[in-house]
């Protein structure tokens, strides 16, 4: 237990003193708790500095030039580099660049109570960059060290062994390196009552067994591990770096990459640096080492990745030239067969107060479709008032519109019409139905030459037939899980109060059950026209492409790239366990290859 004061402090004075903290937003000196106590952050994390501060020039530098270089450059501190870099950096020096800043200060990232608003901040300084794809679908993209850790719903849980088995990963390996992440930031949830409802309701339905509170992906229900603690605080891969050799590692914030320099005159291209610019616009050179082994090592997520190796000359050549990049290698897969699971919510009014929660219990079932489930996110005073992004009451309300006439106009027509909408509607919570595989591809391509510009992106939700099938299949699921007996209690009230909601609701563009369940062509739909997304795209660099099995791009020298870009499915329920193990397995891989026994993990 934490003490403040010399006293031991009881959980309920420490949650306020925390959320009194960090309402005030302090942003220097903000403190962490590690091992008891309480401490700034910069104290934990002495190495994470601005990039204005680099300077590419070092007294102790061996290769006669004066010039500062590192064994591994890491090009974005999200969930996959933080764990990689604090790897990495037992035994080489690292140069991880993160074009955010950091989440220790930011009280949007760090409360669970903040997670809409935090994805609603539109800011240039926000954890999150907005971007919409030529679907019509609201997005985002993490900006800020910890990446989408600092911006998610949280729910942590493993891939399935056959994932890893595809993936051709040493599942001894990945079993001791899903633990390095577990002890560190992963906590046992309190189950809320929506959550508990959730639960009983997909066991009555038949999503069985109930395999009770792990980390595994198993057929059937279960409540899965989270990244926030008992207060309701985020513990995000930033975290991790607690781990790394402090003496081997500099972490840069506002530290926007634009592009990766190579040397051409060999036969292959070879990685020698990045050129990145600061929070002032101030524009630098970081150098790799020439020692063999040394290796520029992409980690930007599955937008940021393929976006930068086409920045750096790497991708289609008539892409590149039409902005006129020199090409340094024409591969035509950079960017392709990108794909975002699909999501299609139903909210479920209730007739009282709902406590916030966000995903703690899944159901994993053999239609190839997850259940999940938020609550109590569109009921505070702050979201009935403002526009908080895709995940409140707002753009849910806006669902039933097809998804290329949702525009800022529409969302600010209807913020300022639900003023006068009883607070009541806004009680309640939603059931999430994911497609677990998607087989519709899509692609992303430059607009501009700006590295802090979003690329044009396209998923095609649905344009593979199966998809929409499952969609179908998963509204049935959510239809019966809200019909339940378990969430009567929830929804009990009288006809003619109820005929006041739904008509409201339809007013409002409230995204309720449909009402034609029985007409499958109603649903399919339904499902297109409200489509939206749980953040979980992924591929655009894929294995055998773009890379290696081992993760180095295909036609360059001292290049990898490990991240979410990489994969063909997502792995699990929800990615994140798996994103951060991959951070840490590869860490580990690399070593190995380059030390062999001396390695020492």
């Amino acid at each position: 237990m934490a003490v403040v004061g010399g006293a031991a402090a009881p959980p309920l004075i420490l949650k306020l003193l925390l959320s009194l903290l960090l309402c005030f937003n302090y942003s220097s000196p903000t403190l962490i708790q590690a091992a008891g106590k309480w401490e700034p952050w910069e104290d934990r994390y002495p190495f994470i500095r601005e990039a204005s501060s680099f300077s590419s020039s070092s007294s102790s530098s061996n290769n006669g030039n004066n010039i500062k270089t590192y064994d591994y450059i890491i090009v974005g501190g999200g969930t996959a580099g933080c764990p990689l870099a604090a790897t990495l950096s037992q035994k080489f020096s690292v140069l991880l660049l993160e074009r955010g800043g950091v989440p220790f200060a930011n009280a949007n990232v760090s409360f669970m109570q903040n997670f809409h608003i935090a994805l609603a901040d539109t800011s240039p300084s926000s954890a999150s960059q907005y971007f919409l794809s030529t679907d019509g679908v609201f997005n985002s993209r993490a900006r800020v060290l910890g990446g989408g850790t600092c911006i998610n719903a949280g729910f942590y849980t493993r891939a399935g062994p056959s994932y890893i088995k595809k993936a051709g990963w040493d599942s001894k390996l990945v079993n001791e390196s899903y633990p390095w992440i577990e002890k560190q930031i992963v906590h046992k949830p309190n189950l809320a009552p929506w959550q508990r409802a959730v639960r009983d309701s997909l066991l009555e339905i038949g999503i069985s067994p109930f395999n009770g509170f792990t980390y595994d992906h198993i057929y059937g229900t279960k409540v899965g591990g989270t990244i926030f603690d008992r207060f309701g605080r985020r513990h995000t891969a930033a975290e991790l770096l607690a781990s790394a050799n402090p003496k081997k590692l500099d972490v840069l914030v506002h530290a926007t990459v634009q592009k990766i320099d190579f040397d051409t005159s060999g036969k292959k291209p070879r990685a020698v640096g990045v050129i990145f610019k600061d929070e002032n616009g101030n524009q630098h050179k970081a150098f790799l080492s020439k020692r063999k082994g040394s290796e520029i090592i992409v980690s930007s997520g599955a937008i940021g990745s393929p976006h930068i190796l086409m920045l750096s000359g790497i991708g289609p050549k008539a892409e590149l030239e039409k902005l006129n990049i020199p090409v340094v290698l024409d591969n035509k897969f950079v960017g392709q067969g990108m794909s975002d699971n699909p999501l299609n919510t139903i909210f479920v009014p209730t007739n009282r107060h709902v406590e916030q929660s966000l995903i703690q219990t899944v159901g994993i079932t053999k239609e190839g479709v997850y259940i999940e489930a938020s609550s109590g996110f569109g009921q505070s005073g702050d979201s009935i008032r403002c526009n908080h992004g895709v995940a409140s009451a707002e753009v849910r309300q806006l669902s039933t519109i097809p998804p290329k006439q949702r525009t800022f106009e529409a969302i600010e027509a209807y913020r300022r019409s639900k003023k006068n909408i009883p607070h009541e509607l806004f009680r309640g919570g939603f059931i999430l139905e994911k497609i677990a595989t998607p087989l519709s591809r899509g692609n992303i391509s430059l607009v501009t030459t700006n590295a802090d510009d979003n690329p044009s992106i396209t998923f095609n939700y649905f344009s593979h037939p199966r998809d929409l099938k499952r969609c179908v299949d998963g509204i049935r699921i959510v239809e019966k899980i809200a019909k339940s007996k378990h969430f009567t209690n929830y929804t009990q009230c009288d006809k003619e109060t109820l005929d006041k909601l739904l008509n409201m609701s339809v007013q409002a563009n409230v995204n309720l059950i449909p009402k034609h369940t029985n007409n499958t062509q109603s649903l399919e739909q339904f499902c297109k026209d409200t489509v939206i997304t749980i953040w979980h795209y992924h591929g655009g660099c894929h294995v055998g492409k773009v890379i290696a099995p081992d993760y180095r791009v295909l036609g360059v020298h001292r290049l990898r790239v490990i991240d979410g870009s990489t994969f063909e499915e997502s792995p699990g329920t929800n990615p994140q366990a798996t994103v951060m193990m991959m951070g840490r397995y590869m860490g580990v891989k690399i070593l190995r290859e380059r030390l062999g026994r001396a390695a020492g993990l």
